[in-house]
């Protein structure tokens, strides 16, 4: 079974320019990969009698190198597994638009996005990762990075560094042995808006509802950051805070899931919740913020 651990970084500033520019070479490729790709369909749709073969991962690899690396040198300030992963995630993208994957929510299952700078920016390294000591990781060109909390003592072949916010973060995956619960009893679970879940034991736990805590506040915010000068000190230091605002409400959320699913986890054989259409529920504007809110799909990915 495959467990992850995510924890912040703790760095320097050669390291946090070495992070941005890792960030500007996946996101790079990405959307070249993007470009390229959605020529060939534009393509394909005007001459069905002329159809070019939709590239593969490894395709995509091998155009980048001979017509994006050698014209950009600084692609080689980066560890080559960057643009190369970001063209695999590139090509599943496309395979769950195509197939349209059922249980997949649908902003994942639709066109692939162009990526903007400072929006998810992430990328995964791949090779020579090693845990050295309780809290330094060392991973392929950028070195050895600290963390602010024990790493756990594993192996692992690779790690994903993203950005949220201000603050970096390191996430990667281990295997670990699958235990058998010795819990025997059975539990229900219903979830609503109102209380997040209502078990069948009676008991009702009510959700954080962090996005409607704060959302004057994020208004007020974002309404000041509109009369800032695009690309000024005072601009960048607003759409910080309303970052580092939005990574509050979503750790509030998340915090309350894990707690919820850890202890439904932990505490009983057998948990029984229902099959939400939650996509059919976020179409409907007058619930789309509740549900949100409530992280209905989250709950049942930890769950799982």
């Amino acid at each position: 079974m495959l467990l992850g651990f995510k924890t912040e970084l703790k760095l320097n500033a050669r390291q946090r320019i070495l992070l941005a520019k890792h960030c500007g070479v996946a996101r790079h490729a990405w959307n070249w990969g993007l470009w390229l790709t959605k020529n060939i369909l534009d393509h394909n749709k005007a001459n069905p009698n002329e159809k070019l073969k939709f590239p593969t991962a490894i395709d995509l690899h091998k155009l980048l190198v001979a017509m994006v690396k050698s014209e950009n040198a600084w692609y080689y300030e980066c560890s080559k597994s960057t643009p190369q992963i970001a063209l695999i995630a590139l090509r599943e993208a496309w395979k769950r638009c195509f197939k349209k994957t059922a249980g997949v929510p649908k902003f994942k299952t639709g066109v692939p996005k162009f990526k903007k700078k400072g929006r998810g920016d992430s990328f995964t390294l791949e090779g020579t990762v090693k845990i050295s000591a309780s809290n330094k990781i060392q991973v392929p060109v950028i070195g050895v990075i600290k963390t602010y909390e024990k790493l756990p003592q594993v192996l692992t072949k690779s790690c994903t560094i993203s950005r949220i916010a201000d603050r970096w973060f390191i996430s990667f995956r281990f295997d670990v042995e699958q235990q058998e619960s010795c819990q025997t009893n059975i539990v229900g679970v219903d979830l609503g808006i109102k209380a997040l879940a209502t078990l069948s034991t009676g008991e009702v736990v009510i959700g954080a509802k962090s996005y409607k805590k704060y959302a004057a506040k994020l208004s007020r915010m974002q309404w000041f950051s509109r009369h800032k000068v695009i690309g000024s000190s005072n601009g960048q230091k607003a759409q910080n805070e309303i970052a580092r605002l939005h990574r509050k409400i979503a750790n509030i959320r998340k915090d309350t899931l894990h707690k919820l699913t850890t202890l439904l986890a932990k505490n009983h054989g057998v948990i029984v919740i229902e099959d939400l259409n939650v996509s059919g529920m976020m179409a409907n504007h007058k619930l789309a913020a509740s549900v949100a809110d409530m992280g209905f799909f989250e709950f049942r990915r930890q769950l799982t």
